[in-house]
């Protein structure tokens, strides 16, 4: 018999909380990106997230926990050998990452790479850098246009976008080269985790504009998740935001692309307000993209008041049959040094108008309690070889 009818999980993108014991190895030492938040800030407007016990969990500046949470809480920390949002999200879902996704942050990709990728595109590259996806379109995309050559960047993240111009890179010609990019990169040594294609209209600077044509080529989970056996078993899989980009559309059946963090939680609350049977998995994005990598304190603080707003919306629309959990897949902490994610523990918080009391649980060590909670509450089976153990039973 299911105990709740509706799931939502929400992942906080990077909202980390304290360094993991292996966190020197990925260079993260000391990190900690919920703290430091509020250490510099002193206070933030948040009190739903108070309510269900996030401060009770993790404490920073000047802010305590709630006298009596109403949700339950626990740390989570990652089995998987990665900080990044597909081996997180992966997880939460019960598939073990042993061997990490490449970034090319510091070096841009390797001339190989770069070669056969002109070779194949019919296009001179260009970029081939670290870079902020606005940015250099400002600097590079009189000379894309002007060329006919294609601007090639990357991030913190495993990924490889190329950004082309709507008007003189059509669209189609854009997705083939993404493609194009995406067989390349299935080597090993060049493995990343996605291929962008971001595209743009305008023809001067101070006048680009990034579209809502992007699209994304993820590889697929290295095996069945959480998620197909969902879907398998007849429930309804919705994902907001990237959801459906990190898991190559394997296990969803309805997805709701997002063009903010605010807009997903709207999108979410509106799911909420109709009928389904299964799970709502959102992935709210903006506070790792436009704060986390871009080391913005404040923005960042900011970004969580927001959310804390529409989760009040959203508390107000759950139902007695509802489940709410709340998590991140990594830490990027905008205190640290340099713009890459951060190797820390994540929280989960769980609450149910149901639930008879609040209160701490053991820490977990996988992400994949999660997936396999889902699973236990709905009666299917986890996929083998998958990992993780339900905690359903102690959420009370």
């Amino acid at each position: 018999m299911k105990k709740y009818r509706r799931i939502f999980v929400i992942v906080l993108d990077s909202l980390g909380i304290g360094a993991m014991p292996d966190a020197e190895r990925f260079g993260d030492s000391g990190v900690d990106t919920l703290g430091h938040i509020l250490d510099q800030m002193g206070t933030l407007d948040i009190p739903n997230l108070k309510m269900l016990g996030m401060l009770n969990l993790h404490s920073g500046g000047q802010m305590e926990g709630a006298d009596c949470p109403r949700g339950r809480y626990l740390r989570l920390a990652e089995a998987s050998n990665g900080k990044d949002t597909m081996t997180g999200h992966w997880e939460m879902m019960g598939i073990l990452t042993e061997r990490p996704f490449l970034t090319f942050t510091d070096t841009g990709f390797p001339p190989e790479l770069i070669e056969e990728l002109e070779a194949r595109c019919g296009k001179r590259v260009i970029g081939n850098k670290s870079a902020s996806g606005t940015a250099i379109i400002e600097e590079l995309g009189e000379e894309e246009i002007a060329t006919g050559a294609m601007i090639v960047y990357t991030s913190a993240d495993s990924v490889l976008q190329i950004c082309g111009n709507e008007e003189t890179f059509d669209l189609e010609n854009l997705y083939r080269c993404c493609e194009i990019a995406r067989e390349i990169t299935m080597k090993d040594d060049w493995r990343v985790g996605r291929v962008i294609a971001r595209p743009y209209v305008g023809k001067h600077k101070g006048e680009f504009k990034r579209t809502s044509n992007r699209h994304d080529y993820a590889l697929k989970p290295t095996g069945p998740t959480a998620l197909n056996a969902l879907k398998d078993a007849g429930y309804d899989v919705i994902g907001v935001g990237k959801i459906n980009d990190i898991f190559c559309g394997e296990g969803i059946t309805e997805t709701h692309r997002s063009n903010s963090s605010v807009h997903g939680m709207e999108q979410t609350i509106e799911i909420c307000r109709r009928d389904f049977q299964g799970l709502c998995f959102v992935n709210l994005v903006d506070f790792d993209a436009l704060w986390g990598h871009r080391r913005d304190v404040a923005g960042y603080a900011g970004e969580l008041e927001r959310f804390d707003k529409n989760l009040g919306l959203l508390l107000d629309a759950l139902g007695e049959e509802d489940l709410l959990l709340l998590t991140a897949d990594h830490g990027n902490d905008p205190t640290y040094t340099g713009t890459d994610h951060t190797r820390e523990y994540v929280p989960l918080i769980a609450y149910a108008r149901g639930m008879k009391h609040g209160g701490p649980l053991a820490q977990e060590d996988c992400f994949g309690v999660i997936g396999a909670t889902v699973a236990e509450n709905f009666g299917v089976q986890m996929p083998e070889g998958t990992i993780g153990r339900s905690i359903l039973e102690k959420l009370g």
